[in-house]
């Protein structure tokens, strides 16, 4: 596979470090469209359901350990639920973008999903995740009134991406759009993503996130909510194993384990309230 770098030429400036370590969990809200990317047909019932299961059980451990998030939300689940919406707003965390649609992209997207989020939740939408971290042109995304994207993940995943030459820190694209990583070990450029979260041993992946802590001051990782459902486990999906692996109760329960484990090394904060602090 051939390894490309998007951010030739770009300007790698890196937001000051804080002397706390900054703790970025977020969640991208989407239909649970997988069992296609396995040719599996699931129909829209089920596909908005199993996810609305999962982001209520996200918000209910977030509730119980008091962490703040960011929820990145397609256009299309947030029209379908609304008032979930509104429960992550009225606690305190953060809607951003992922799109209208998770299996269709198209440039008018990007700002008609931003004006429906603002519509719905009436807060400002300043962040953007494209679906699967799929590359979209920065400028783009910028002109759609974004502040900040979260879609690269600065590691080697075979049949997606190859970024191994990008920043492991937050940093500004040359546009002026500012760019959040997701979490990797410096260096050996190990993933620490919703799949190494969900299949590594929970003590492995706690002194993962520790080492890369010590070593960037900033943890992003991000997952999905029919990871929190068990309905994505059925056989008739034909998902392989590891990909579901702990889904439903298990997998909120390593979330909240997590979250509790990592209140002692930093603080959870949304995307926005990252930027803002480095503000003033």
């Amino acid at each position: 596979m051939f390894c490309r770098s998007s951010l030739a030429g770009q300007n790698k400036e890196e937001l000051p470090e804080m002397k706390r370590s900054e703790l970025l969990l977020s969640f991208d809200i989407e239909e649970f469209d997988l069992p296609e990317e396995y040719g599996a047909s699931i129909a829209d019932q089920d596909k908005f359901e199993i996810s609305r299961l999962g982001t209520e059980t996200i918000l209910d451990v977030l509730d119980d350990t008091r962490a703040k998030a960011t929820f990145f939300v397609t256009g299309r689940f947030a029209e379908r639920y609304p008032e979930l919406i509104i429960r992550m707003v009225n606690t305190g965390h953060e809607v951003a973008s992922h799109g209208m649609d998770h299996s269709r992209f198209e440039v008018s997207h990007l700002k008609e999903s931003k004006e429906l989020l603002e519509k719905l939740s009436g807060k400002d939408v300043t962040g953007f995740r494209m679906a699967r971290l799929a590359e979209v042109e920065k400028q783009q995304i910028k002109d759609a009134g974004f502040i900040y994207e979260s879609s690269l993940n600065p590691v080697w995943l075979p049949g997606r991406y190859c970024n191994i030459t990008a920043p492991c820190k937050p940093f500004k694209e040359s546009c002026g759009l500012w760019q959040f990583p997701v979490s990797a070990i410096p260096v050996i450029r190990f993933p620490l993503f919703w799949l190494s979260f969900k299949n590594l041993p929970l003590p492995v992946y706690k002194l993962a996130t520790v080492i890369t802590l010590a070593m960037t001051h900033c943890y992003n990782m991000y997952s999905h909510p029919w990871e929190y459902a068990k309905e994505s486990k059925e056989k008739r999906w034909n998902i392989p194993g590891y990909v579901v692996r702990h889904a439903g109760k298990q997998q909120a329960e390593r979330l909240k384990e997590l979250i509790l484990f990592l209140k002692s090394k930093g603080e959870f904060i949304t995307f926005q309230q990252y930027l803002a602090q480095r503000e003033h």
